[in-house]
């Protein structure tokens, strides 16, 4: 829906994440053969659901690598689809990309705060698409971490980078991947000061096309999560956020 895509020729590219899972959740489904074709031909799985209810059950079913979420889609819409997907211990994982004509800030700001990792708006370029999506792939799997630094114990909060796990006094708590990615950011470097475009770069990448008031909405449910740990990520006025350095204290 909104908008018009024009099928573009694979690209074949050799570095191609081959046999990569991906589902499409669009009820255009001309748009959805434009994009199945496109990806299909760089190697990727994909498979397609034309409705919110359809895209939850195979999304549980299949668990895809990587989900492409239309915002306006019948029986159940794409926030609450993407809402629905968050907090399944199934599908909390996988990035979602949205893919929509709704293109105003505050649409986007709705559609991070539910759990998307990225937001492209139609009508879009199908090339730019597919290297979003392996830059959002290629961010996800390194959130898992590898080094002598896997685990992370920072001011109650402990966070295992290949486990993909976050506890709070002992507590898990459920982030999304961009959520994760941000953590991981902060708590890196406890008692260094982020500003906003940093962390879109660092938690987000620097490909993403993203609003800076994002992040704040991204902290904002950050810090509803971590509950009475909250307050370790602070706000520096007039620059961005810091994970609270507890050894300065």
């Amino acid at each position: 829906m909104g908008g018009t895509i024009l099928k573009e020729p694979g690209i074949n590219l050799r570095g191609a994440m081959l046999r990569t899972r991906i589902l499409v959740i669009e009820d255009d489904r001309a748009i959805a053969e434009v994009i199945e074709y496109n990806f299909a031909q760089q190697g990727y799985e994909v498979y397609c659901a034309h409705d919110g209810q359809d895209g939850l059950n195979q999304a549980r079913s299949k668990t895809p690598d990587l989900i492409l979420l239309d915002l306006m889609i019948p029986v159940i819409d794409g926030v609450e689809t993407c809402r629905q997907l968050r907090a399944d211990p199934l599908t909390r994982e996988i990035p979602i990309m949205m893919l929509t004509a709704k293109s105003e800030e505050m649409d986007q700001l709705i559609g991070f705060s539910v759990g998307a990792d990225d937001y492209v708006v139609k009508p879009f370029s199908v090339r730019i698409v597919l290297e979003r999506v392996k830059s959002l792939l290629r961010r996800n799997s390194r959130a898992a971490g590898t080094g002598s630094d896997i685990v992370v114990v920072v001011g109650g909060v402990t966070m295992d980078r290949l486990k993909h796990r976050v506890s709070v006094e002992g507590r898990p708590i459920d982030l999304t991947p961009s959520e994760f990615r941000l953590l991981d950011t902060l708590i890196r470097c406890p008692g260094r000061a982020f500003d906003r475009s940093e962390l879109i770069d660092s938690a987000l990448g620097e490909d993403t096309l993203v609003l800076e008031r994002t992040i704040d909405v991204h902290i904002r449910s950050l810090r509803k999560k971590l509950g009475e740990r909250s307050d370790a990520i602070e706000t520096v006025r007039g620059v961005g956020y810091r994970f609270r350095d507890v050894e300065t204290e």
